[in-house]
């Protein structure tokens, strides 16, 4: 198995299991747990491959993907309730998870594309896009409306990725730079609650002064 392969499940095995911890906090059955999970897990990638015109998806050149993630849904249908904290986890799992998916996003776009903008986007948008349609559908606090940094550390792993692969690095030292990247600033984010100055309104301007 490659490391490109190996990153795919377990991001995805990953991402699946805050789709199932998400079920358990909304107490659903086990149809439940696994819808979650493999809407999570094979969302983001799914976006991907339509974007980049990858058809039929990955999941359905390879229903192993699908497996994965029915297989972390029943897995955390069983075990949730030994955690002290399932949110917490969450939180954790799917800024591990968005750290991989950053990386390979930002891979099979340049694989596909050639282009290191067309790399950056996907790499971002494959790690995001599966938390905000979890959060969605499981009627979350969306991760994007979350204060601290979520977007930009998987926009910033996808960057370091395209850069180090520019500069020649092994496709090892390329993934190892960039989940190390998003996870430092997401992980960051969560222990200290870094944020980026948010927009604050002002008055509109008088009627009577606009010439």
């Amino acid at each position: 198995m490659s490391i490109l392969e190996f990153l795919d499940y377990l991001a995805i095995a990953l991402f699946a299991a805050t789709g199932a911890l998400s079920a358990s906090r909304k107490q659903l059955d086990i149809v439940g747990f696994m819808f979650l999970a493999a809407i999570t897990g094979i969302g983001g990638g799914t976006f991907r491959d339509v974007i980049l015109g990858q058809l039929p998806v990955f999941w359905v050149r390879n229903p192993n993907y699908m497996l994965v993630c029915l297989g972390s849904g029943v897995l955390v249908y069983f075990t949730a309730h030994l955690l002290e904290s399932r949110y917490k986890l969450l939180l954790w799992l799917d800024a591990v998870g968005l750290s991989a998916y950053a990386a390979l996003g930002a891979a099979k776009g340049l694989a596909a594309t050639g282009s290191p903008v067309v790399a950056i986007v996907t790499g971002m948008l494959t790690a995001a896009f599966g938390g905000v349609l979890r959060d969605i559908v499981a009627g979350e606090p969306s991760v994007l409306l979350r204060p601290e940094i979520y977007v930009s550390a998987a926009l910033a792993g996808a960057a370091v990725f395209t850069g180090a692969s520019a500069l020649g690095m092994t496709q090892l030292g390329c993934f190892a730079a960039a989940m190390a990247t998003c996870l430092v600033i997401r992980g960051g984010a969560l222990i200290f609650g870094w944020t980026f100055p948010v927009y604050k309104a002002r008055p509109g301007r008088n009627p009577n002064d606009i010439l």
